[in-house]
């Protein structure tokens, strides 16, 4: 189970309604959504990896502390939520460091995790994650297309951990392997979009093939209260609001349908079996 711990504007969906300039005037939700997802998990008994975006742990610093008090692995989100192919790797290097400097500060503890802003990965970046001290990342999805997500060599549908460098590992977030095509089924719109009972049985499917099923969700994914941004094609506005009012629900029942654990269990098991 992982959490990627941003807020309602940080969304690349909502960009072009949302210029970054603004981001210090908007109103921040992420705190009391992460908190009600907090006692959601704590209901269920399921401990979560969290990917906190460090511009959020820079503005609301208890919240980190309170992630990691109830027993949640803190990992990396990175700071600005920069798309990782936009940046020059000097910047992304940066950009990684920061965040993993403020979260280790707050949360007491070392944080080996990464995953980009929107899945946006590639080759090079594995290589700075692994200089600034990352021991690994979860942010490949190797699905069949996506207009946003990154590419890794050696990433493909139904491999779900490996070693793009010596020492540094890949945790794919789960997709349904048809015919040699991922097909998505990690979480996010995907998750809200299809009938529940038609998501569960897939993750059924990749559960019961010995595989790890790694699922994603947003705080902002259970908040329908979240202000309406205008401006948006009809393709983003769909993806980022469609059954929004119907998620926190979903969730609390996937929640309590599956065992789940932290994408550091998942390693440390890796390792073992290694």
């Amino acid at each position: 189970m992982s959490i990627d711990v941003e807020d309602w504007f940080h969304v690349q969906n909502l960009r072009a309604g949302i210029p970054r300039e603004s981001w210090d005037a908007r109103e921040l939700r992420v705190e009391r959504n992460t908190d009600r997802m907090l006692e959601l998990l704590a209901a269920a008994g399921v401990r979560s990896t969290c990917f906190v975006l460090g511009w959020v742990a820079e503005r609301v610093p208890a919240l980190v502390r309170r992630i990691a008090d109830a027993g949640h692995e803190i990992a990396s989100h990175g700071h600005g939520h920069d798309l990782v192919y936009d940046l020059s790797p000097e910047a992304f290097r940066e950009d990684v460091r920061r965040a993993k400097e403020v979260l280790e500060d707050l949360a007491g503890c070392a944080v080996t995790g990464y995953r980009a802003p929107n899945f946006s990965i590639t080759d090079w970046a594995i290589e700075v994650l692994q200089e600034v001290g990352y021991t690994w990342d979860s942010s490949s999805f190797p699905v069949v297309a996506h207009d946003r997500y990154g590419r890794l060599s050696g990433a493909v549908a139904g491999e779900d951990v490996y070693e793009p460098r010596p020492g540094f590992r890949e945790v794919c977030v789960s997709c349904l392997d048809v015919a040699g095509r991922g097909i998505p089924w990690g979480g996010g719109g995907y998750f809200r979009l299809l009938p529940y009972a038609l998501f569960a049985r897939g993750v059924r499917r990749i559960a019961r093939s010995g595989r790890p099923y790694v699922f994603y969700i947003h705080p902002w994914e259970i908040d329908p209260g979240q202000p309406r941004v205008g401006g948006l094609s009809r393709g983003h506005a769909f993806r980022h609001y469609v059954n929004l009012d119907r998620c926190e629900a979903r969730w609390a029942r996937l929640l309590a349908d599956f065992r789940w654990g932290t994408i550091g269990e998942l390693m440390a098991r890796t390792r073992a079996a290694a």
